[in-house]
Order: C-alpha cells, then sequence, then structure tokens
C-alpha cells in the first residue's frame, strides 16, 4: 500500500510540475509575444483558469506528502519526504503572499480596464513563479530520490 501512495504522490506532484514548468517556460512567453490586448485577455484567462486547479493541487499534494511521511515514517527516506514537504509549504506561502495577490488583480483585467503598470505587475509575478518553480522542482527531485 505505501508502494501505492509513494507512486501515485510522486505522479500528482510530477503531473503539477509540468503545468507549472510550461506555464513559465512555455505559456506565458508565448502570450508575451502576442499583442498586448491578446496577452492581457490570455493571462486574464489562465489567471482565471489555473486559479482555480492550482491551490486544490498544491494542498493535495502537500496532504499526499504529509500521509505518505507518516504512513513511511519508519522507512529510508522519510527525511527527503519531511523536506520535500517542507519545500511544498513554502511553496504554498509563496503563493499566498507574493503570487496570488497580482494574480487576483490580473484575472480581471481586460484591454479596457488594465493599469498602466500591467506589464510589469506580470513580469514580477513571473519572477515569483519562476522561483515557486524552482521550489516545486526541487520537491519533486526529493521525492523521486526518496523511491530509490
Amino acid at each position: 500500500m505505501l508502494d501505492a501512495l509513494e507512486v501515485f504522490t510522486t505522479v500528482v506532484i510530477g503531473l503539477m510540475v509540468g503545468v507549472e514548468f510550461s506555464v513559465a517556460f512555455v505559456v506565458n512567453p508565448i502570450l508575451n509575444g502576442l499583442p498586448e490586448e491578446s496577452a492581457v485577455l490570455g493571462r486574464a484567462r489562465g489567471g482565471r483558469m489555473l486559479g482555480t486547479v492550482m491551490p486544490v493541487w498544491y494542498i493535495a499534494s502537500l496532504v499526499l506528502v504529509a500521509v505518505w511521511a507518516v504512513a513511511g515514517w519508519q522507512h529510508r527516506g522519510t527525511g527527503l519526504v519531511v523536506t520535500a514537504g517542507v519545500l511544498l509549504v513554502v511553496s504554498v506561502i509563496m503563493s499566498l503572499l507574493l503570487l496570488a495577490p497580482i494574480n487576483n488583480r490580473g484575472k480581471t483585467w481586460t484591454p479596457e480596464n488594465r493599469p498602466e503598470d500591467w506589464k510589469e505587475q506580470a513580469n514580477r509575478w513571473d519572477r515569483f513563479h519562476y522561483a515557486r518553480v524552482a521550489v516545486i522542482i526541487a520537491a519533486f527531485t526529493l521525492l523521486v530520490a526518496a523511491l530509490a
């Protein structure tokens, strides 16, 4: 049973990492290359959609890692799992304090109501997101190492 939990948790977090990596290095660069009106609309739509799905995914991932750590407490690799959990907590805190406030503003923007500094806010979100992606990649890597 523990083996199934470990694999399931790693797959769930691996997919989350893939989505966030793709946002950082594929989707946002595509949106940034579009005309401003389209970029604003694309970022707003992405903010609404992912702003709904990703919090659930992050919390579910954290819960899965916590269950893994508790269930596997006597097994080797638990320190890696706990450290991965701490990194996921850091990613949730980053999301709440740094990314969500910008996202909550940006998801309401249209070409008509966007603020003058919308690009600066989008760039700030991107920088915070790069850091968050690095944190969740590190967490994922620790989980993979714990499987070995």
